[in-house]
């Protein structure tokens, strides 16, 4: 089993424990209570994930290893929590492995698909896809 499919197996589990979608959306809000704030210096344009309700930022860095890491931030505690399961699931992977991820297919995974509004699915989707970009961007 490879790293992306282990992290969305441990989420599901975590997530299949409630059957209650405010149950769900509490374990997100302490995921997002439990995740490191994005410094002042990050949360600009060029970071913020358009198309999300809430005000969201994401910042894609190259390790060392060349591998990649995610930091993520949100004033809404719910996005935040969404985006803490990103900066998991994208955490110490290749440029092949991130841009493979099929980010219609992560929250139906975990086990949020049916709790999470069509809004803040696209907004999670755009989150996706600006971490993807931003990976393409530092290949260049």
């Amino acid at each position: 089993m490879n790293a992306i499919h282990e992290r969305l197996e441990n989420f599901r589990e975590v997530f299949s424990m409630f059957s209650n979608p405010l149950d769900r959306f509490s374990q997100l809000m302490d995921m997002a209570k439990n995740s490191t704030d994005l410094p002042d210096e990050f949360q600009i344009k060029d970071n913020q994930i358009v198309g999300c309700m809430s005000q969201a930022w994401v910042v894609t860095t190259r390790n060392d290893d060349g591998t990649f890491r995610c930091n993520t931030d949100s004033d809404a505690q719910l996005v935040k929590g969404l985006l803490t399961i990103l900066e998991t699931i994208f955490k110490n992977l290749h440029t092949e492995e991130i841009l493979e991820v099929d980010s219609h297919h992560i929250l139906e995974n975990i086990g949020l698909g049916d709790s999470i509004t069509s809004q803040r699915t696209n907004g999670f989707l755009n989150a996706v896809n600006k971490i993807k970009s931003q990976v393409i961007e530092k290949e260049k």
